[in-house]
């Protein structure tokens, strides 16, 4: 019987991995913190001790030795070390974007870093001083493929995007699902909640693991970004939310700069992150279980029925106070300055089509007339 160790295992997306490795005939262990436990479908052996540092995993694994190990949790750099020459395939569990330069980084061209990133458009961080967690991730995921190449065991790397779904931590749908339930009639979204973001639903993205274990040969040494296939606005979500519950909410388009009540959600960044997900469709056979509304609308059910409490770690992993009074200040003062900008003159025509649509042979282009000027 083949061996499989799952480092995590109880988290989000950690029991539908051990179960899919239990149902493919594995012998698993997981090797996880203890401060959280799961139920699994069949026997699976557990290993407690902190994947995070280099002496407590040798501590907790010894020289043992498995024919796959996906690594979910932990410091991906230290697993890679310990298990040269003790494993048959690793595949690793990192983000999709963070271990990428910074988005005004030279190395990205005049333009900065693109809105939609392909999985070939990897250009690591470089730089420590300009983003340390990128650059460690950056390392970590340069040392799987050098480690790889080494012939030290066969290596996959699966990017995943900020997840959503029952038990992830810092779900951000909760910073709109309390506001709906504390009886909020607005919230505020900068930039018309226009900001665009790869997401992807636990049950979904568990299944991309278990896929590169599936086909060995055609998974190892290479990278997959893994995320829904829909990719909606903050404002999608938001609407789908208040709708799905029955609520009215009124959007207050704030500019991101004084809209703090809605950093939390935006986690302090306006910037689009969005990436491809093709490969790992295209050489794993990867496909959404769930549909995004299908995810998002579980998620909503599983908050609404396992509340997080108010202050508790939820909350204070997404860092929203969830300070009502100011949150009504801002959009008074928002709502005084629309009031003074509505004072001020500034006539634009409508936008024209600027190919002719001529009335007669030859006629020159011409600018319609604006129904809304007086002729």
């Amino acid at each position: 019987m083949r061996s499989a160790l799952v480092v995590g295992g109880t988290g989000p997306t950690g029991p539908d991995v051990v179960n899919g490795l239990l149902a493919r005939g594995f012998e698993v262990t997981i090797f996880h913190s203890g401060f959280h436990e799961a139920e699994f479908a069949g026997e699976v052996r557990h290993i407690h001790g902190d994947p995070h540092f280099r002496h407590t995993i040798e501590d907790a694994l010894g020289h043992a030795e498995f024919d796959v190990v996906i690594a979910q949790y932990g410091r991906l750099r230290h697993l890679t070390a310990h298990f040269a020459g003790r494993a048959g395939h690793l595949v690793g569990i990192g983000g999709a974007t963070g271990q990428l330069a910074a988005q005004a980084a030279t190395e990205w061209g005049g333009l900065g870093r693109p809105a939609v990133i392909t999985e070939g458009q990897q250009i690591l961080e470089t730089d420590e001083q300009r983003n340390k967690f990128g650059f460690r991730m950056a390392q970590a995921y340069q040392g799987l493929f050098e480690a790889h190449a080494r012939g030290d065991f066969r290596a996959t790397y699966i990017g995943y995007p900020m997840l959503y779904g029952p038990h992830q931590p810092g779900l951000r749908e909760w910073c709109i699902v309390r506001r709906i339930l504390d009886g909020r009639r607005q919230i505020v979204l900068p930039d018309g909640g226009l900001k665009l973001e790869s997401r992807g639903y636990v049950a979904n993205v568990s299944l991309a693991p278990l896929l590169a274990v599936d086909r060995p040969e055609i998974s190892g040494g290479r990278a997959y970004v893994v995320a829904d296939s829909e990719i909606h606005t903050l404002r999608q979500r938001v609407e789908f939310i208040a709708g799905y519950l029955e609520h009215e909410l009124e959007i207050v388009d704030v500019p991101f700069p004084y809209a703090g009540p809605a950093h939390p959600l935006y986690r302090s960044s306006r910037e689009h992150r969005v990436g491809i997900s093709q490969r790992i469709r295209d050489e794993l056979g990867y496909v959404d279980t769930y549909s995004a509304t299908e995810g998002l609308a579980r998620t909503v059910d599983w908050l609404t029925a396992n509340p997080p409490p108010p202050g508790g770690e939820l909350e204070q992993q997404l860092g929203d106070p969830f300070d009502y009074p100011g949150e009504d200040e801002v959009i008074l003062a928002w709502g005084q300055a629309v009031e003074q900008l509505r004072r001020v003159t500034y006539d634009v025509p409508e936008y024209a089509h600027i190919y002719r649509h001529p009335k007669q042979p030859n006629e020159q282009w011409t600018r319609p007339a604006d129904p809304k000027r007086p002729a």
